[in-house]
């Protein structure tokens, strides 16, 4: 099971990847870095990536359309993505046994990227991602 290096160093290894970061969205704190960040700030980075993550938790707007909620703890979003001329940054939320409060950033490429491809491996090292 990896830990936080460990998986930013994983998701830097897909294709077009240009930075990657473990973000507490409650707080707004990389818990680590890797690669490039937009902006040239990894910290402002996280915080503003986290400002979004919450919004998007918090508004029902978003939940599924059964209804769930944070009633079991964990936020009903599973991954954001937010697209510009050149990038992608996708947002990939972390499941874990206490709150739930992090997330996986990773900025892509947009040519060179498969964003498909990153979704899927975001998701797989969400699950296999351990924090402590």
């Amino acid at each position: 099971m990896p830990g936080i290096d460990e998986c930013l160093l994983e998701a830097m290894k897909l294709p077009g990847a240009r930075g990657a970061a473990v973000v507490d969205w409650t707080s707004g704190l990389a818990l680590g870095t890797v690669g490039e960040s937009p902006g040239g700030d990894h910290e402002a980075t996280a915080a503003e990536t986290a400002e979004l993550a919450r919004m998007a938790a918090e508004y029902r707007s978003f939940a599924p359309a059964d209804g769930s909620d944070w009633s079991d703890g964990e936020t009903p979003i599973e991954d954001l993505i937010v697209s510009n001329r050149d990038s992608y940054h996708v947002l990939q939320f972390v499941r874990t046994t206490f709150d739930s409060s992090v997330f996986l950033h990773l900025w892509l490429g947009r040519t060179e990227g498969n964003l498909a491809l990153a979704r899927i491996r975001l998701s797989e090292m969400a699950r296999e991602l351990v924090l402590g």
